[in-house]
């Protein structure tokens, strides 16, 4: 019988999960069901549980359960528990072990797939939101000079800046005071909700001049706002988070089978255009 896997969310009938796992089974050989299952609201634990019995081997996590997931675990990676959040949980017998592999994909994007390094890199990151908190500790892993965290609420920011004290060079910042920090950034990322609401975070216009790199986390949207006034500053490359999406993938099948699969052939199919 092929080993059971799937993601859980809802809704779910948007998920590209079970296209990237059949088609990372077919490239390396594995033998693995992969499904999507729509988790009721309040009765995530309930339906997992019913997962497992059916012999399932691990389970993605999406919106809006990353936290239900963390509850869940009954062990936690350092990159899951520093994140707050589950987005990947594999089952041994007792052992339910949460992991997050966001900012992993977000890192190997960025610097394997658009070749863009972030060592002694001046990074900009909008957002302090979840997907912030998930990136963070890999963002800072890769050593730049400086991460800025910019958050509408300031305060959240502070917040998230004390939880990771002491793991590299990290600065908040509110929008409006923004401009005063902006001498060049080489590495603007958009992990807000904006884009997905068709709307513009409030940035200074000095923050995209001489970046290498504006990246937005939300996929499938085209050129974005945010995307549509990097390109107005001549930034070199955009990019939107199909590659971290197809990156997370692999390293949660990798966690679970042992074999990372190629992602270049994935993210080509999946690429909107961003024009």
């Amino acid at each position: 019988m092929s080993d059971r896997y799937a993601v859980i969310g809802n809704p779910i009938g948007f998920s590209k999960s079970p296209l990237i796992h059949g088609t990372f089974a077919r490239m390396t050989g594995q033998d693995l069901v992969y499904e999507a299952i729509e988790g009721p609201l309040n009765g995530f634990s309930e339906r997992v549980d019913q997962f497992r019995t059916e012999g399932a081997k691990g389970l993605n996590i999406t919106a809006p359960f990353k936290l239900d997931a963390f509850a869940y675990a009954n062990e936690l990676s350092e990159s899951a528990d520093r994140a707050g959040a589950v987005n990947c949980l594999k089952f041994q017998g007792d052992r339910i072990i949460g992991e997050n592999f966001d900012g992993i994909g977000l890192v190997r994007d960025i610097t394997i797939n658009l070749g863009v390094k972030m060592a002694g890199r001046r990074v900009l990151m909008l957002g302090a939101g979840g997907a912030a908190r998930g990136a963070l500790l890999p963002f800072l892993r890769q050593e730049p000079s400086e991460l800025v965290l910019v958050n509408r609420t300031l305060s959240k920011a502070v917040a998230l800046a004390e939880e990771f004290a002491g793991c590299g060079p990290l600065i908040v910042s509110g929008y409006a005071e923004l401009a005063d920090l902006a001498e060049g950034y080489d590495v603007v990322v958009n992990a807000t909700s904006a884009s997905l609401r068709g709307e513009m975070p409030p940035l200074p216009g000095n923050v995209f001049r001489g970046a290498e790199l504006a990246y937005e986390l939300a996929y499938g949207k085209g050129l974005t706002l945010f995307l549509q006034a990097a390109r107005a500053e001549s930034v070199a490359k955009l990019a939107d988070g199909v590659g971290m999406l197809v990156e997370q993938a692999a390293e949660a099948f990798a966690w679970w089978r042992g074999v990372r699969p190629g992602t270049a052939q994935v993210i080509a199919e999946l690429t909107v255009p961003l024009s």
